[in-house]
């Protein structure tokens, strides 16, 4: 038998995936894993899909996604992002994480090193390797507020750097990028002529804090920019997200789109332009809801002692477990599903600065929140 790409042993497995998947052999388990909005889909959105299905609109459509939904984005990101663009500049993708692969594929060649924020989203490093790059992974700090650090990315940058990603609002953290922070990261990109990676999936669900598109201050055209329907508008399952690239990509995007799907499914591009230039109450009614989960959690968590981050954005929790862990967060996480029932993501899955650390998803019923918080090990008594 014919061996297979020898890059391909180098390609990190989902700690997040594994977990999932162990919970889903067992009974009575609550899910805190997983981002999974715990959202109905808004009925306008489900009907204009379903019609377009009983009407059998599912034939090809252009590779960059039929002309009224990036019509409809385009507008979208002027009014919402401050990102002026034209139509061939966005490309609807197979959700969000198509279009981070879409965006490493034609920025990173074998060997090239992206660095990748620690902890940040396992498929960022998997994407690399997958394409056998080299992930560099830049630390966020709970000491420095879980930000990028410029003068560590100055010791990291080599001659074979070539993207830098950041991921605000942040999976896993819930932490926003402020925009100096944003500045400061462009001048860094410029500086070392790289290529920058703006991962914007959770933009709706910010907390007292200010998202920043990172594209609406780049001057230089560097900036890729991806976007999911899948938080927002809880349409997971649908696949259906978007990149942004800088001008001038058009005919090298058709080519990449053509070659790995070809375009997108039509009644989910359909549905998805119901969803930008529909009502947004729904939109902002699960921002709410997850805002109140948050607010639940966080009390839980100082009742009983235990640390986390202080969330900005998204509808995760950073919470400390290192206490109980004994130094490997990924197999304490696998027994205590096994023992208590509870399905968390392991800090680990998103980098070595992750160690110590859980992930909790409260896009959940406030019930089983509950239930997962006070199964957490008691923290010991502080001196």
């Amino acid at each position: 038998m014919p061996s297979l790409a020898a890059h391909m042993d180098s390609v990190p497995p989902s700690g997040i995936r594994r977990i999932f998947e162990l919970a889903q052999s067992l009974d009575d388990v609550v899910f805190l894993a997983v981002g999974e909005p715990d959202v109905p889909v808004a009925p306008h959105i489900l009907e204009v899909a379903a019609a377009a299905w009983q009407a059998d609109q599912t034939d090809y459509t252009p590779n960059g996604g039929i002309p009224e939904l990036r019509a409809a984005i385009v507008d979208k990101l002027a009014t919402e992002n401050g990102i002026e663009v034209d139509t061939e500049q966005v490309w609807v993708t197979s959700g969000g994480m198509h279009a981070l692969f879409l965006a490493m594929t034609l920025t990173l060649s074998p060997g090239d090193e992206v660095l990748i924020p620690d902890p940040g989203y396992s498929t960022f490093a998997m994407n690399a390797r997958m394409i056998n790059a080299v992930p560099v992974p830049y630390t966020l700090r709970a000491s420095a507020d879980f930000l990028p650090d410029l003068d560590e990315l100055e010791r990291l940058v080599t001659s074979r750097t070539r993207l830098i990603i950041i991921n605000s609002p942040s999976n896993p953290l819930g932490a926003i990028f402020p925009q100096p922070v944003i500045e400061s990261l462009l001048a860094f990109a410029k500086k070392h002529d790289l290529w920058m990676l703006s991962d914007e999936v959770y933009e709706r669900f910010t907390y007292g804090a200010l998202h920043t598109s990172v594209a609406s201050l780049d001057t230089d055209d560097r900036v890729f920019s991806v976007f999911s329907l899948s938080k927002t508008y809880a349409l997971t399952g649908a696949r259906i997200g978007y990149l942004v690239t800088p001008p001038g990509m058009a005919p090298l995007m058709r080519t990449v789109q053509e070659a790995i799907v070809s375009c997108i499914n039509t009644p989910t591009q359909l549905a998805a332009v119901a969803a930008i230039t529909g009502p947004q109450e729904h939109v902002a009614a699960a921002a709410a809801h997850y805002r109140e989960n948050l607010s639940f959690a966080t009390e839980l968590l100082r009742e009983r002692g235990i640390d986390y981050l202080e969330p900005s954005g998204a509808f995760y929790l950073w919470v400390d477990v290192s206490y109980a862990t004994n130094g490997d967060v990924g197999e304490w996480a696998e027994r205590f599903l096994l023992e208590q029932r509870v399905a968390v993501a392991p800090g680990s899955a998103f980098g070595r600065h992750g160690e110590g650390w859980i992930r909790l998803c409260v896009a959940a019923d406030p019930r089983d929140i509950e239930t997962g918080i006070r199964r957490l090990p008691a923290p010991p008594p502080k001196s």
